[in-house]
């Protein structure tokens, strides 16, 4: 793969990486994975400004693409730190939640729910991994081949394809 796609898709990927970990800033993923889909549009943006004419649909749809993989992989890796701070304030929710349900849960129920919270589970962490970029794919395309309608360059000139550099 040329560092033509590669680095667009890395700084995409870390757009939705980042944006996807933090703790609030992470609720524009409810809104139709508005950071997936912009860290796609993004990339395609940056792979655009690389060259003097128009990138292809495809060609946005391939950054967009590696950038969800990337973003994908980033968010969950940055998640596991973020929600061990945020631990503590999550076992009094937790705690909280299983008085107020007046011991109606089962014991087996009560564990199996402090279990799976944890940010560290190497199940849930895989589990994670591989929705999150499922997901980022899927979002990061859409974002790619949108960048690439709305950032579209003019066509080059006539001639010019002789001295283009090829993609």
């Amino acid at each position: 793969m040329s560092s033509n796609k590669l680095q667009p898709a890395v700084l995409g990927g870390l757009f939705i990486g980042v944006l996807s970990a933090l703790p609030i800033i992470s609720a524009g993923n409810i809104c139709c994975c508005m950071w997936v889909i912009g860290g796609g549009m993004l990339a395609s943006y940056l792979m655009q400004q690389r060259f003097p004419y128009a990138i292809t649909i495809a060609d946005g749809a391939v950054v967009g693409l590696l950038a969800g993989i990337i973003g994908g992989a980033i968010t969950v890796f940055l998640q596991i730190p973020m929600e061990m701070l945020m631990a503590p304030f999550q076992q009094r929710i937790l705690e909280r939640f299983l008085e107020g349900a007046g011991g109606d849960l089962p014991f087996d129920t009560q564990e199996f729910i402090a279990r799976w919270g944890s940010p560290t589970n190497p199940l849930v962490v895989a589990f994670r991994l591989v929705l999150g970029v499922m997901v980022g794919m899927v979002f990061g395309l859409i974002g790619g081949i949108i960048g690439a309608a709305v950032f579209k360059k003019g066509s080059p000139p006539p001639g010019a394809a002789e001295v283009l550099p090829p993609q």
